[in-house]
């Protein structure tokens, strides 16, 4: 398989939309928690932080179109309706959160400020920059990824050598399934859907291009990127496994990625690797609120008022939200996830497959179906689980937080069936 120049440019330009540096505080602290079965967390974590986004990729390279065309086969108002909280989820909650990373890893640990200070601060610059939309960033994101990667490649390969003799037994039950719940949590999958059409769309084809080769230049790309991804995801996860015995046993993720970096490269390397977090996390929170400011302006005529009122309710909410502790933000989203996520992952595979097994009765009813079933596991985290206890029990891998995946097998299957026998 031969990589251009062209496609190796595309996979880095993969690679760094996914590599957000709010996710760097997760693969460490789950490979605390993996500790000896680090490798099936990695594997669970890889399918929906890498896996599932990468596939988001090469569904917008197949319909060449924007967000709003992935859930256009169940309906033109679901797929508004999609749109609408997924970007409601952006600005509420990945974007705060670089706020709380940025004042946990940078601020905090050298400055006596409250984390109140720092969000309101962070966040009035993010706006500044939202509307003046600087390009400044993009000149800055050109350095940050490449820098952090070097940082991170370095924590790795020292930590593999330098690493205690000893590693904890995994505190977890089914490390699998931790692992693919984990990655939820870096939103990948819903930036693939969100940005990945502009992405797909901004590159530079020339005109006689085929559809087959820009698709088979998106695929080698996204290998890229996919290998990329697993190489730092791993390789933290495992890190974290090794060097498990000397976490506090309390440590968040922050200071379980800080505590790591410090043993590994000092506090020199440490007090580095915190600036250019913060610097990433700021060029991230900029990215989803011009991002999610643009959505709202076209949907209302072009408004550049709406626009503006949009930027300032997406900052108002990263100062409120953004104060809270980086924990209190993933506990926060977890009902969202557990809404939305199943949700995404079944339009991005929905759209990837041949549209002979993807038609809209196909999309309607898996979706709908999706949906049904994944409203326990939504539940679990709103209401007392023990209203929910004979739900769970019944549907299979309920008790999980997946009760929706067997059943949107179920109905693809079916569906297409009963479809493909009206068509004898």
């Amino acid at each position: 398989m031969k990589f251009s120049k062209e496609v190796l440019v595309t996979g880095f330009a993969l690679f760094s939309m996914f590599f957000g540096a709010g996710n760097l505080i997760l693969p460490p602290f789950l490979g605390k928690n993996a500790a000896d079965s680090w490798f099936l967390v990695t594997l669970g974590f890889f399918i929906t932080a890498v896996v599932i986004p990468i596939l988001g990729i090469l569904a917008h390279a197949k319909l060449q179109g924007t967000m709003y065309d992935f859930g256009k086969k169940v309906s033109p108002n679901f797929s508004l309706l999609y749109c609408l909280i997924v970007y409601a989820i952006s600005i509420a909650l990945p974007a705060p959160r670089t706020a709380s990373v940025t004042h946990e890893m940078a601020i905090q640990p050298y400055f006596s400020i409250s984390s109140l200070i720092t969000s309101s601060i962070y966040f009035v610059i993010v706006f500044i920059f939202v509307m003046n939309r600087s390009k400044i960033l993009n000149l800055i994101g050109k350095f940050l990824t490449p820098l952090i990667i070097l940082i991170l490649l370095s924590i790795i390969f020292i930590g593999v050598f330098a690493a205690p003799e000893t590693m904890n037994a995994t505190g977890f039950k089914i490390p699998f399934v931790d692992g693919l719940l984990e990655g939820y949590q870096t939103f990948d999958a819903i930036g693939a859907v969100v940005v990945g059409g502009v992405l797909v769309i901004s590159m530079n084809f020339k005109k006689d291009v085929s559809f087959e080769i820009k698709k088979d230049h998106i695929i080698k790309a996204g290998i890229i990127a996919g290998l990329g991804l697993l190489i730092i995801y791993a390789g933290l996860i495992y890190n974290g496994a090794l060097f498990s015995s000397t976490f506090s046993q309390d440590a968040n993720r922050t200071q379980v990625l800080t505590s790591l970096s410090t043993q590994t490269l000092g506090n020199i390397g440490t007090a580095f690797l915190s600036i250019l977090v913060a610097l990433a996390c700021f060029t991230t929170a900029v990215g989803i609120i011009t991002g999610t400011a643009d959505y709202f302006k076209g949907l209302f005529g072009n408004s550049q008022k709406v626009y503006s009122i949009t930027a300032v309710i997406g900052c108002i909410l990263g100062i409120v939200i953004g104060q809270l502790d980086v924990h209190d933000i993933i506990v926060i989203a977890l009902p969202a996830l557990m809404f939305i996520y199943p949700i995404t992952i079944v339009l991005i595979l929905l759209n990837v497959i041949s549209e002979k097994f993807a038609t809209p009765i196909v999309f309607k009813m898996v979706v709908l179906v999706t949906f049904i079933f994944s409203i326990p596991d939504f539940l679990q985290f709103i209401i007392n689980k023990e209203y929910l206890t004979g739900v769970i029990n019944t549907i299979p891998l309920a008790q999980h937080h997946l009760g929706w995946v067997l059943p949107a097998i179920i109905t693809f299957i079916i569906t297409n069936l009963i479809k493909n026998k009206e068509l004898v």
